[in-house]
């Protein structure tokens, strides 16, 4: 198929996903984000349902905080150094941003009316062997479902589903187990276009080899040394105090902000190194206890 024969020509394309996506591969070789750790396996769980013919569509499910939108980074950052298989070689790994999409418009038909054009787009350029491949990112992507009361992109996925039954799109929905049995499984013509693939929650040696590998670019941005020791204690003090959020992102984001609470205290100059008492006052904060009743 010749660029002239496409409904949706290629300026058009690239207008939308300008305007509607956010373009993870091409941020990925800009290097704007940090290296992806310990999802090896669920990155090739992922690359392995892509590559086939039928049901090349991947659910993504954990609980928030565990990194789902991380794991299709490092997808990306796999695309970028050229260590997938040649089918996915060069592909495009485009998050739908739908609160963008949805902004503006007056109700469900002008919603769709933006999206319908975009999926269109990505599924005529399938059978074109000489494009490289596009992968849809959705995130929260229950949250398409006509059963999701409430919720602006109901019904979304009736859209989808023609595209998806004669298999020109390849797309990763990231959401729940639970709101994927609420809201997915209960519809099992979707359901059947998508595989799953389940991430654990990081145990907390696993978390400190994720945090270590932040490190260089938490270290660079806030001017200061991070200690193995901090990492540990971190890890230590957030599985404590704040079990009811998930590794690691409880530990990535308590390090941050202990960094930037050095930084406001203590400054920045050369060859500081992260005290241990910011990572206390930062936890007791979000776990309303005492820095000493930490432990």
């Amino acid at each position: 198929m010749t660029e002239q024969q496409y409904k949706v020509s290629d300026e058009e394309l690239e207008e939308m996903i300008s305007k509607y996506c956010r373009d993870i591969t091409a941020l990925a070789r800009m290097g704007r984000f940090d290296p992806i750790t310990g999802r090896e396996k669920e990155v090739r769980e992922s690359e392995i349902i892509l590559l086939q013919k039928g049901r090349k569509n991947v659910a993504l499910l954990a609980p928030a905080g565990v990194g789902k939108t991380a794991l299709v980074v490092g997808l990306a950052q796999e695309i970028v150094a050229d260590k997938v298989p040649k089918y996915l070689k060069d592909a495009r790994l485009i998050e739908i941003d739908l609160a963008a999409m949805a902004a503006g418009t007056t109700g469900p038909a002008e919603f769709q009316g933006r999206f319908i054009p975009l999926c269109k787009g990505f599924a005529e350029r399938y059978h074109d062997k000489s494009l490289p491949r596009f992968i849809l990112f959705m995130d929260e992507f229950h949250t398409i479902m006509p059963g999701m009361k409430g919720s602006a992109y109901a019904g979304l996925s009736e859209v989808m589903k023609p595209y998806l039954t004669v298999g020109d799109l390849h797309v990763i929905g990231a959401t729940t187990l639970d709101e994927f049995r609420m809201y997915v499984a209960q519809d099992p013509a979707m359901e059947r276009r998508f595989q799953q693939v389940f991430l654990s929650v990081p145990s907390d040696i696993e978390t400190v080899r994720i945090l270590k590998a932040l490190r260089p670019g938490l270290e660079k941005h806030h001017g200061i040394k991070i200690a193995d020791e901090c990492l540990e204690k971190v890890v230590e003090l957030t599985s404590r105090h704040l079990p009811r959020r998930n590794h690691p992102d409880k530990g990535i984001v308590m390090l941050d902000a202990a960094c930037a609470l050095h930084v406001m205290e203590s400054g920045n100059d050369e060859g500081a190194e992260l005290d241990m008492k910011y990572i206390r006052q930062v936890i007791s904060i979000e776990c309303k206890l005492s820095p000493e009743a930490l432990g």
